[in-house]
């Protein structure tokens, strides 16, 4: 029988056949995540989110304050969370109500109450460090980079920024930021006074900018005076809503509440002649968003493009060029400031569409990106609910305006297109902050109340000592 064998030819070095690599390993032994693996990974946050449990914020003003009155008149002893915003190691997170509340939450308490044996409503007395009542409501709060025991606060209402320090209880700040001056608006300049955001300087801790209601960027040197020392105006004196700095710190951008986002530069502008005046610097320029939506001839044909407020903006933290903005009647997007060009734009359904009407905020609804993806999370203008849309700064993304949806099937990169989605919440949104470091989000509401998006998680049930 052997001659009828044949002999297979011999080969000096086989090679073992190939085996598919392990894309979930890869990351943890390689020690370097790709933007491919991230941009996969971004899609299994979006769909794990759900709310996991809401702390009831019980106002705690004295009954003689300003703001306690008002609310005991209007019948509504609750008033919504103007602002969160957690320090830069996501120990803490600060949050600021209309009432005039700062409270400093654990945020390693609140987690581990919402998914260790007692979970659900839980007391706010049982998370938070700090709590103090002011007269004057709160429409902002920022931790200074440079001292993170420091939380600063602004209002509308007032035209000073508060300087609190947690490191000692006290219901006083310990230091006092003014404005210079007064702009002239008529016999009635109290509608102007006030301050709507704030934003530190990365490279010079000691500077702070703060947005005005008359239409000027107000910026503070610390080491200099507790006044203000130079100011950024507008052609046109208009309310500003939201400041950002470039990655660079040199560049101010500030959206207004005609829908205009303004622009200066710290350096001195288009000529040398920008420093004429000691305290200020004139516009670079500036970008009108519903002429920049007006160009996009998709989005045109479809809807009836009108010149909105703009609430916020944002800068990308995963990429330097995108600006995101929100607008009052629900629309988000994103200006690319390298190309002076809108590259993302989610327009939600209208509220006809759900038979329910468009809800008038009040509050400004504060956005916030989550910061290992180029996932945006808005609170919805019609319905209980927080949006988290795809930003990412390809035209793979489901929100880009060159978005194709039958090439974007056939290509490599379909694999990691993140489907918009909204997550069903408790209450209406008005602001919302991403914990630096684990994707968890808590949400501020209407009614006074905090709530964590998290993460599903599920318990292990055990019989006869095997799972």
């Amino acid at each position: 029988m052997d001659r009828y064998l044949v002999r297979a030819p011999r080969q000096e070095n086989p090679r073992p056949p190939l085996r598919p690599r392990w894309e979930r390993i890869i990351p943890e032994i390689e020690g370097r995540i790709t933007t491919k693996y991230r941009r996969e990974s971004s899609r299994l946050i979006v769909d794990s989110y759900v709310e996991a449990s809401a702390i009831v914020h019980s106002c705690s003003s004295e009954p003689t304050s300003p703001s306690y009155m008002a609310r005991a008149l209007s019948g509504r002893i609750r008033d919504e969370i103007s602002d969160l915003e957690f320090d830069s190691k996501g120990i803490y997170l600060a949050a600021v109500t209309k009432s005039g509340c700062l409270t400093v939450y654990d945020f390693e308490t609140l987690y581990c109450s919402t998914y260790g044996s007692v979970s659900g409503l839980l007391d706010e007395k049982a998370t938070n460090l700090l709590h103090i009542p002011n007269c004057v409501s709160f429409d902002v709060v920022r931790w200074n980079p440079a001292n993170q025991d420091e939380v600063v606060c602004s209002s509308r209402q007032s035209d000073s920024v508060h300087l609190f320090d947690i490191s000692y209880i006290s219901s006083e700040p310990h230091e006092v930021l003014r404005r210079r001056r007064f702009k002239s608006w008529g016999l009635n300049p109290e509608p102007y006074k006030g301050l709507s955001d704030l934003v530190f300087s990365s490279e010079d801790k000691s500077r702070l900018l703060a947005a005005g209601l008359d239409g000027t960027v107000y910026i503070w040197d610390r080491r200099r005076s507790n006044v203000n020392y130079l100011e950024l105006t507008t052609n046109a004196k208009c309310q500003l809503n939201s400041i950002e700095l470039g990655v660079e710190n040199h560049i101010v951008f500030g959206a207004s509440r005609h829908g205009t986002i303004y622009a200066w530069d710290l350096r001195g502008g288009r000529g040398s002649f920008a420093f004429q005046s000691h305290n200020e610097v004139p516009l670079l320029t500036s970008f009108k968003i519903s002429s920049m939506l007006e160009k996009i001839g998709s989005l045109k044909a479809q809807s009836n493009i009108v010149s909105t407020e703009v609430h916020s903006i944002n800068f990308d933290p995963c990429c330097s060029y995108q600006l995101a903005f929100h607008l009052d009647d629900g629309w988000s997007g994103v200006l690319n400031v390298n190309t002076l060009s809108v590259t993302h734009v989610h327009c939600p359904p209208p509220a006809w569409l759900d038979g329910t009407e468009l809800k008038l905020c009040r509050t400004l609804r504060r956005p916030t990106w989550l910061p290992t993806c180029s996932i945006y999370a808005v609170g919805s203008s019609s319905r209980k609910g927080l949006y988290l849309l795809d930003f990412y700064p390809h035209k793979s993304s489901s929100c880009h305006v060159d978005f194709n949806e039958e090439l974007n099937s056939m290509s490599e990169e379909s694999r990691g297109t993140v489907q918009n989605r909204i997550v069903p919440v408790s209450d209406y949104v008005t602001v919302c902050a991403a914990h630096p470091f684990n994707n968890t989000i808590i949400v501020g509401t209407e009614q006074s109340s905090l709530l964590l998006l998290s993460q599903k998680h599920g318990n292990c049930e055990y019989s006869n000592g095997s799972p």
